[in-house]
């Protein structure tokens, strides 16, 4: 909570009267975005609605009930849009690097939502190692210095999206959801942990062990 205040505050994320959709994956971060955004809105200084949603991607064996379940019991709304995204990209269009694709996809869905529902607000779950994750994969892939913005304005959409987690370590969001035992559902996409920002991630353990406050500095 802490973070998330300090990250609103800084760059002016929720305004009085914004709609907040929280773009709800079942993962831990989106999950504990949700939580905080929900215990948030007691102490803001302004006032704000806040939705869920959560995109189906046409993986079997995948229930939202749990998620369903969590979001009454902190009274936020939340609205499940049934998609064929992970058939169309793993099936269909059999992409040899299907995270860009898919990013897309998901993202043009999630804002069209988002819009049905009167939300000019967009929050997405990404923590301080996801910037860094970025960082690496632009460097080295791209060979330029870039990250995402805390706070990114989308002109075609009319759509703002706000990262409130940019301060948060994952080790921290990681020990909150075990504290408050969130309902992490497993990640079903067949790509999961052989992505090039997962090597990052590695890549970045590995310089923590030579500069162990790297990801401070």
């Amino acid at each position: 909570l802490g973070c998330v205040r300090r990250a609103v505050e800084d760059f002016n994320m929720i305004e009085d009267g914004d709609k907040v959709a929280v773009g709800v994956s079942g993962g831990k971060d989106s999950l504990i975005l949700l939580r905080a955004l929900s215990l948030y809105r007691y102490f803001s200084p302004v006032k704000y609605e806040l939705y869920g949603i959560m995109l189906t991607m046409g993986f079997e064996g995948v229930e939202t009930a749990s998620i369903e379940n969590f979001c009454d019991q902190i009274e936020v709304p939340l609205i499940i849009k049934h998609t064929h995204i992970g058939r169309i990209v793993f099936e269909e269009r059999k992409e040899p690097n299907p995270c860009s694709l898919c990013a897309r996809m998901r993202r043009g869905a999630l804002h069209n939502v988002a819009l049905e529902l009167g939300c000019k607000k967009v929050a997405l779950g990404h923590h301080r190692e996801d910037v860094i994750d970025t960082l690496l994969l632009s460097l080295l892939y791209e060979a330029r210095i870039n990250t995402f913005s805390p706070v990114t304005y989308l002109d075609r959409k009319d759509i703002t999206v706000i990262r409130p987690l940019i301060y948060a370590p994952e080790i921290e969001i990681i020990r909150a959801t075990k504290r408050l035992d969130l309902p992490v559902l497993k990640n079903p996409c067949p790509a999961d942990g052989q992505t090039k920002r997962h090597e990052m991630k590695e890549l970045m353990n590995y310089i923590v062990t030579l500069v162990p406050n790297a990801r401070e500095q």
